[in-house]
């Protein structure tokens, strides 16, 4: 679903040269969730951002759907990103529209007559379990609930892809888990692939098929989380190990029979 490969990003200024990512080659399989976890200034976020072509890379190629998305022209590349959804970790609604409104931006935007959008609004908001709330405005929701709305908007266009950059941080615990439970009641019932950055190992243990480290730009380790979480080869995932109180858990699939790959970056 999902192949970078070779992906460096160069940031330059007239004072410094950083290298952001360095030799990134990275697969992720149609409906996984995938987990890239690393402290700030790792390179995660650049990296989210180089999926749907938000960053483009300085050199390697970005593979989605079997799809070559760095070498579209900007029409074509407009088409294409409407199939990868964006939730964000400050929810990024527009205060003045109501939580319908909101939800229904994107398909407004992709020119979808208003009786569809009407019902494509509808069940979104019954996904997220927010019927009740589709005249609201923002300043009126708890942050779980602006959660929920940014992954219906994100959901609008039935995307094959969901990007969760920092998508729990702003929330509290209890929230958190509600908003990751959804996040996996998403991928069962739509088959999505669902890529989620973070720094928090919590959040990979939760709801992660596989998880990335990465460091300093680097992926560093890559595989199955039961594999990360029990035989950590690397200081910066032993730290991350180290978040959670690991107990013996049944983390690989059931049909699971070979050595997995962990990667960190």
């Amino acid at each position: 679903m999902i192949r970078l490969k070779q992906i460096k990003k160069v940031f330059q200024s007239k004072e410094q040269t950083v290298v952001a990512l360095e030799e990134i080659n990275l697969e992720i399989a149609k409906g996984e969730i995938f987990g890239i976890i690393g402290y700030s200034g790792a390179g995660k976020s650049t990296l989210i951002r180089i999926i749907n072509l938000l960053e483009k890379p300085t050199s390697g190629e970005v593979w989605v759907d079997n799809l070559r998305i760095d070498r579209l022209s900007p029409e074509k590349l407009r088409k294409a990103r409407q199939q990868i959804g964006m939730i964000f970790q400050h929810f990024n609604l527009l205060a003045s529209q109501t939580v319908e409104k909101n939800i229904a931006l994107p398909l407004e935007i992709a020119g979808v007559p208003k009786d569809k959008i009407k019902q494509r609004v509808a069940e979104l908001l019954e996904l997220v379990g927010l019927s009740d709330r589709a005249s609201s405005y923002p300043a009126q929701l708890s942050g779980g609930q602006k959660q929920r709305v940014g992954i219906a908007r994100a959901l609008a266009n039935s995307p094959k892809v969901l990007l969760c950059d920092e998508a729990t941080s702003a929330l509290d615990p209890k929230t958190t888990n509600s908003i990751l439970s959804l996040l996996k009641e998403i991928n069962h019932r739509l088959g999505i692939t669902i890529v989620l950055i973070t720094h928090e190992m919590p959040v990979i243990e939760k709801i992660c098929d596989k998880v990335a480290i990465i460091d300093e730009g680097i992926i560093v380790e890559e595989g199955f989380v039961a594999e990360v979480f029990n035989n950590p080869s690397k200081a910066v995932t032993k730290e991350f190990v180290r978040q959670v109180n690991y107990l013996e858990r049944e983390y690989l699939p059931k049909n699971y029979q070979g050595v997995g790959r962990i990667a960190c970056v």
